[in-house]
């Protein structure tokens, strides 16, 4: 191993460390590393920004983009509420939903998709008196399926795609995964409709969604014990009936903005203190008239509206709040809208709620007017829970934003014009006919990913160049010494999969590809099947809740654990190999 080899090595060992560590944000740590890369001679400095003009990163961006007008254009929403009915069994819920899912992420971004149609799921839970976590799950994982059906579906295919024009001289075409991918999502969906919500643990069935949508994912809220409350002076301990008759518990004391040691219970209460309980947002607010309490903030400038409401939102990667507090965005006074509560996977937190620092996946419970509550979603990029008719949907212009799209995609298709330039083309017409306003075209980009992307390519090449590609490969070759090459293809996956269920699946699919090619050389067979491979393993991340956007998202609504995802995502896994390993070896022969 020459000395080049041994600091790239280093260099991608900390980035997958960092990556699965999740403490710094993904684009960070691969921005570091390109920097890192370049001052140790490891990457040109004529290459060190070449990832951003990169084809594949020009799609994904352009992908974003017209995503973006299909939803605005209402003809995703107007779709999807011919197929909800509360009154239609489980299972043939989740079919409709999951086969809806799979169809919209082969032609958008999953992520959209699964934005699109979670609050749909979760209205349909509660008019069917469910949990929302039966189906909310299966969602997930049929829009990461759908992806793999084409080009476009989900960043990995478009890096494997451009990946193979650079190493191959021709990119896959936009339905060459389809094959593949439709086998792939077929078995997978039938799966999760028939078979994979019943994995799920006991206490997910349970749930009374048309009782309270979120006993799964109780808040932890702080309220304000107001001037004259008939509580002041008896000690926490002493409210416990009056907190159980109201599904309430008291799990905390603030005086002062100081947290009061074991949980405050032996001190008496004054006026002005805060109480930390957990509840459901119902529940929250019957306790404001119960003890005598008000929110954190009620009564200030920013909130002084007579009509004020709850809204519940999830916490987006790409919201500017991700990783942030409320107090230093502030929350309140920038957009009069505060904070009341934070749902995150059913723990307990120390920090005062505004001083928390949100992550992505979180539930807030945010108080406000109707209009704030509308501004602040749109500003900070926020996933409301319900349906609150906070966007203003064109329409009338449904059936044009469709047809733009169609058009491009077949004028790429068959070969007429390059699939950026078709994109680009598809969304500057829709920018131009005001599908999308010209504002919110910069904030359809994930940029981030971007960011990644641009950062993990220069890595990529210097990881071929400097042979790291050969060592790798020649390791599971020797590993693999004697069995087949589809032993040796299943082997990849298998890495792989591994990988993009603990690290972002672009940059899995980013240091796959060349091993990909890299093995075939080897073994002196077609490179495809390993590159499908690729493509296929790297989209497949169902065992945990980082692996891919979608399972995050999912986790405050659904009221899931961290444990939880490995129940229904290993079968999964294990079904989606069994069925793409013969399904590419018959499509793409070795």
């Amino acid at each position: 191993m020459s000395q080049d080899q041994a600091l790239l090595f280093g260099l991608l060992f900390a980035v997958f460390a960092f990556l699965i560590w999740g403490r710094w944000r993904y684009d960070l740590v691969a921005f570091v590393a390109l920097l890192a890369a370049l001052l140790l001679g490891l990457v040109p400095t004529e290459l060190a920004f070449s990832g951003f003009g990169h084809p594949a990163t020009v799609i994904i961006a352009l992908v974003l983009v017209v995503s973006r007008g299909l939803a605005q254009s209402g003809a995703i929403e107007m779709l999807a509420r011919v197929v909800i009915d509360g009154a239609r069994k489980l299972w043939g819920h989740i079919a409709i939903m999951s086969g809806l899912a799979a169809a919209l992420s082969a032609v958008m971004n999953n992520v959209a998709a699964l934005a699109l149609l979670m609050p749909i799921d979760l209205q349909a839970a509660d008019k069917a008196r469910r949990s929302p976590s039966l189906s909310l799950m299966p969602l997930s994982f049929a829009s990461i399926l759908g992806g793999m059906i084409t080009l476009i579906g989900t960043p990995p295919n478009i890096v494997i795609a451009e990946f193979r024009g650079t190493a191959l001289g021709e990119p896959y075409q936009m339905f060459d995964f389809a094959p593949v991918g439709l086998a792939c999502a077929g078995v997978g969906i039938l799966f999760v409709t028939l078979i994979g919500w019943r994995l799920l643990p006991a206490a997910r069935h349970q749930n009374d969604a048309g009782k309270t949508l979120f006993d799964l994912a109780n808040y932890i809220a702080e309220l304000k014990v107001k001037e004259g409350s008939s509580i002041i002076g008896q000690r926490i301990r002493d409210l416990d009936d009056i907190a159980q008759a109201g599904d309430i518990e008291i799990v905390g004391l603030i005086r002062q903005g100081e947290r009061m040691p074991g949980m405050g219970r032996h001190f008496a209460i004054e006026a002005g203190d805060i109480l930390v309980v957990e509840a459901n947002p119902e529940k929250i607010d019957e306790a404001l008239g119960s003890l005598q309490l008000s929110y954190v903030g009620k009564g200030l400038q920013a909130l002084q509206e007579d009509s004020l409401t709850l809204g519940e939102m999830v916490l987006p990667e790409w919201s500017p709040l991700a990783g942030r507090s409320t107090l230093s965005q502030r929350l309140l006074y920038r957009y009069g809208v505060a904070l009341v509560g934070v749902s995150r996977e059913g723990k307990r937190f120390r920090d005062r709620i505004r001083r928390l620092t949100l992550r992505p996946g979180d539930v807030l419970l945010l108080l406000g007017s109707e209009e704030r509550l509308k501004d602040v979603t749109g500003r900070l990029k926020l996933l409301p829970l319900r349906d609150r008719g906070q966007k203003v949907i064109q329409r009338e212009k449904a059936w044009l934003a469709v047809g733009l799209f169609a058009a491009g995609i077949t004028a790429a298709s068959v070969g007429l014009v390059y699939l950026p330039v078709a994109l680009g083309c598809v969304g500057a017409l829709m920018v131009m006919l005001k599908i999308i306003p010209i504002r919110d075209v910069y904030d359809s980009v994930e940029w981030p990913v971007i960011v990644l992307l641009g950062c993990m390519i220069p890595i990529g090449g210097a990881l071929q160049t400097t042979g790291g590609t050969e060592l790798i490969a020649a390791a599971i070759v020797d590993l693999s010494a004697g069995f087949s090459p589809a032993v040796v293809l299943t082997l990849l996956i298998v890495v792989t999969m591994t990988l993009s269920d603990v690290m972002n699946n672009t940059a899995t699919a980013v240091i796959a590809a060349p091993i990909a090619v890299e093995i075939a050389t080897r073994l002196q067979v077609n490179p495809d099947p390993f590159l499908m491979g690729v493509a296929v393993a790297a989209s497949c991340a169902f065992l945990t809740p980082i692996g891919h956007k979608n399972n995050t998202l999912i986790m405050g609504p659904g009221g899931y654990r961290f444990g939880d995802y490995w129940r229904m995502g290993l079968p999964l896994e294990i079904l989606v190999i069994v069925v793409a390993v013969p399904t590419i070896l018959m499509v793409w022969p070795l």
